[in-house]
């Protein structure tokens, strides 16, 4: 039996497969004894294909005969696997926009693919900056409260400023992020609710500019970010598609590097 391990900066992600169907688990990067516990107790002759930042620590403490996947290589081999088992047919070339705990931008053309982005904003940002903010630290918790918040309560809108001028763009569009600090009365989930637009315009904005440098329509988004986080899946569908770009989103994206790991041995 084989499995792929994608060990990333948040979470360790598994993918293996049983009585001929595939299956995915994940666990906190803080279980990761735990997590290859689990592997080896479930298969204890498995040979390992590792990927992701802590791909090389993993393998020589755990599987000194493992198989490491170059990180990016998994990644967008992954994401042309589930393109294909979810019916979602694109033209080449297209960008992928892994949001993990960082994000990167790759644009796929055919079997090459070519890093050409990163950023430090993504999911650790929603999940760090937003446990500063509101003192709650679970994810799953951070994200319903930005579901139910109103970042209107904490950002300064364009109809803000034009009040009751009609506005030259889209007066809901943001003018300033946070900008209404402690001026207006918010809850944490309007506070979230910023932060949550403020990650969904800056990876929108900088994939705009990807898209537009390597004259590419196309955007696939992946990343364990968007799990049940519907507040940013809406907003990157939003503003992707009001700037022209098409946007096609991964129902097990975030798997995409354990699944390349595992096919590619």
């Amino acid at each position: 039996m084989k499995a792929g391990i994608d060990a990333g900066g948040s979470l360790i992600k598994i993918a293996y497969q049983e009585n001929h169907q595939m299956h995915y688990k994940k666990f906190s990067i803080n279980e990761l004894d735990g997590a290859i516990s689990w592997v080896k107790i479930m298969a204890p002759n498995v040979t390992a294909a590792l990927t992701g930042g802590k791909a090389h620590m993993i393998q020589k403490k755990y599987f000194p005969n493992g198989t490491i996947i170059p990180e990016f290589q998994a990644t967008c081999e992954g994401a042309r696997i589930f393109l294909g088992e979810e019916g979602k047919k694109l033209q080449d070339p297209f960008l992928l926009v892994n949001i993990g705990t960082g994000t990167s931008w790759h644009v796929v053309n055919g079997d090459t693919y070519e890093r050409i982005l990163g950023s430090g904003v993504g999911g650790g940002t929603f999940t760090g900056l937003g446990a500063l903010l509101t003192k709650e630290e679970d994810y799953h918790q951070l994200t319903i409260l930005a579901n139910k918040g109103e970042k209107g309560n904490v950002d300064l809108l364009v109809r803000d400023i034009y009040e009751s001028d009609q506005p030259p763009i889209d007066g809901n569009l943001t003018a300033a992020n946070f900008a209404k600090g402690t001026r207006v009365k918010h809850t944490d989930s309007d506070t979230l609710a910023s932060l949550t637009n403020m990650i969904a315009e800056t990876v929108v904005l900088l994939t705009l500019q990807a898209g537009a440098l390597h004259k590419i329509n196309n955007v696939v988004y992946i990343g364990s970010t968007l799990i049940v986080n519907p507040s940013l899946r809406k907003n990157l569908e939003l503003y992707t598609n009001m700037f022209g770009l098409s946007s096609t989103f991964l129902q097990t994206g975030e798997y995409c590097g354990a699944a390349g790991a595992y096919f590619s041995v």
